[in-house]
């Protein structure tokens, strides 16, 4: 009887130890809200220790890579800017693709809305490329059939869309298909076509689905690493003002 009432006993202190305790808030103080502005003084012993690093980093950001003679605009359907950083997409693309696939890359195609800003006309800062593209978009290589590439020509003719392209021409009339050239020439449907372009596209970014028809092939080039470098490797900026999108009708 007393091992009963021993057991017992050991029971109710084990469900009494795993029973949970409500918590209960014992005071609330009120404290005053900090603006975050202008007129919060500096520290410091902060500012003191991040300014050797900031100096360093203006040096570096305020370096001139290269030069123009005119305004590098994002504006319209064949914007010099979004035609040399197409230009500057395929150029490097293709150098990888030689190198790493020996294969040649046949036409290049890029975001307009992955060029945040234009650079005006004079000396090219290392930060105007930052300014210019933000974001850590990888350069990729889809091998695509040419059958399918007239997902590609629809996807234009159907949003008239900006987004700029090198190597490629595409003509629309009232939204419709009409010309669409790769290196000057139609379209092979039985031949294989590599296009470079970004990780954000070739992932269906801006709706551009046709890619998924594709194989893409990651460089583990950065977009912007590789503006940077071509930036360096001209001096002076002429960029291309050949159209290469014509919407006839466009509204």
């Amino acid at each position: 009887m007393k091992k009963k009432f021993l057991l017992l006993g050991i029971g109710l202190v084990a469900l009494t130890s795993c029973k949970t305790t409500s918590l209960q808030v014992a005071n609330v103080q009120t404290q005053k809200n900090i603006s975050i502005n202008k007129e919060i003084q500096s520290d410091a012993e902060f500012v003191k220790i991040i300014e050797p690093y900031k100096q360093k980093l203006d040096k570096e950001m305020n370096q001139k890579i290269s030069h123009t003679s005119v305004d590098l605009s994002k504006l319209g359907d064949n914007s010099n800017l979004g035609n040399l950083l197409a230009d500057f997409t395929f150029d490097g693309a293709d150098e990888w693709t030689q190198k790493n696939l020996q294969k040649n890359v046949d036409a290049a195609l890029i975001n307009i809305g992955g060029i945040r800003t234009s650079i005006g006309k004079g000396d090219i800062l290392l930060k105007s490329v930052y300014e210019v593209m933000p974001f850590e978009n990888e350069v990729i290589i889809v091998k695509m059939k040419g059958s399918d590439l007239q997902g590609l020509f629809n996807y234009y003719a159907k949003t008239q869309v900006n987004n700029p392209v090198s190597h490629l021409y595409i003509e629309t009339i009232n939204g419709k298909p009409v010309k669409s050239l790769i290196n000057g020439k139609t379209v092979d449907p039985n031949q294989d076509y590599y296009i470079a372009t970004s990780d954000y596209l070739a992932l269906g970014g801006d709706n551009m689905s046709f890619f998924a028809k594709g194989e893409s092939i990651p460089t583990g080039i950065k977009l912007r690493d590789l503006f940077i470098e071509y930036f360096k490797k001209n001096a002076e900026i002429v960029p291309n003002t050949d159209i290469r999108l014509n919407f006839i009708g466009k509204k």
